[in-house]
């Protein structure tokens, strides 16, 4: 399957490449984070193709009355899990809090309760299918991987403990810029996860 992954930067380029049918093979786009949901809905309209996201820290907060709070002709899925197609994904918003009013941001603390809020999920997919999830999208990195130095862009060690109990072979996340020379690589592997920062933009192609 192959993926288009969004995440943090409107790329102008980006409308140029859909409209000359550059991502005609894509079957699956994946927000994560801080985008216009104009951008997103761009994207599902001009691929008609499934698009599922998570809101990051300069997101709205969900409301469900409010449409402008979500991306028409997407999922939000955060806190969520879903089956696509034989895809197993899980969604994960917000980041660490480094302000006391921030929207969808969350002490370490918080991220952990809201991560044991998917484990009744998790096990669901592992007694139905016998696996937990096969990708999970995120807008914050994990703790110590692929995070960053200031408060605002530290991991969420909460992603740590998700990634070892779900086991995805897949971790797509945003937030996390390359504008410093302390953020090189954008691809790890741990286990048997392939964690990818997809800032701005990447199309994966994955590997079951």
């Amino acid at each position: 399957m192959k993926i288009l992954a969004v995440s943090d930067q409107v790329v102008d380029r980006i409308y140029g490449l859909v409209s000359s049918g550059h991502f005609k093979d894509v079957e699956l786009i994946i927000g994560c984070g801080d985008l216009p949901y104009e951008y997103l809905e761009y994207l599902v309209t001009m691929l008609n193709k499934p698009l599922y996201y998570v809101p990051g820290n300069h997101d709205p907060k969900f409301e469900p009355q409010t449409a402008a709070s979500r991306a028409q002709g997407g999922s939000n899925l955060d806190l969520k899990t879903v089956r696509h197609n034989k895809f197993l994904i899980g969604g994960f918003g917000g980041c660490v809090r480094y302000r006391p009013d921030g929207i969808n941001q969350y002490t370490q603390t918080e991220a952990y309760l809201r991560a044991y809020s998917m484990l009744p999920k998790l096990f669901l997919n592992i007694m139905r299918y016998g696996r937990a999830l096969d990708i999970l999208i995120s807008h914050s990195p994990p703790f110590g991987i692929h995070d960053d130095t200031d408060p605002a862009h530290h991991g969420l060690k909460a992603l740590n403990w998700l990634l070892h109990i779900a086991r995805p072979r897949y971790h797509f996340h945003g937030h996390t810029h390359f504008f410093k020379k302390n953020i090189v690589n954008a691809e790890t592997t741990i286990g048997i996860t392939k964690i990818i920062n997809v800032y701005p933009y990447k199309t994966i192609n994955s590997n079951f």
